[in-house]
């Protein structure tokens, strides 16, 4: 039996992969940081401190789209690509758990 076949990615300019790669690296360390989900301060402190670089990865990219005359950002299809991503389940991590009764 063979895994499920995921969905293609969409056809991106390398800046629109960049955009993509780099948002979801800033929603992965966000995630991390989320003082409603985690563990230790040690680990919040790490994704912060590499936060600031993938926050200028993602700027970059956002700037040579800019330059190159890509004036529009493609949401339906920047969304296909985040949802092949796993960026539904990704993005989640940031907001806060549900409430528990206690």
């Amino acid at each position: 039996m063979y895994p499920p076949e995921f969905p293609p990615l969409p056809a991106l300019t390398r800046a629109e992969c960049a955009l993509v790669d780099g948002y979801l690296a800033v929603v992965d360390l966000l995630a991390r940081i989320n003082p409603a989900r985690g563990k230790d301060t040690y680990r919040g402190l790490r994704a912060a401190q590499a936060l600031v670089s993938r926050a200028v990865e993602l700027r970059d990219a956002l700037e040579l789209m800019h330059r190159r005359g890509e004036s529009e950002v493609h949401a339906a299809t920047l969304g296909r690509a985040l949802r092949v991503l796993d960026g539904e389940r990704r993005t989640q991590r940031i907001t806060l758990p549900p409430e528990t009764v206690a």
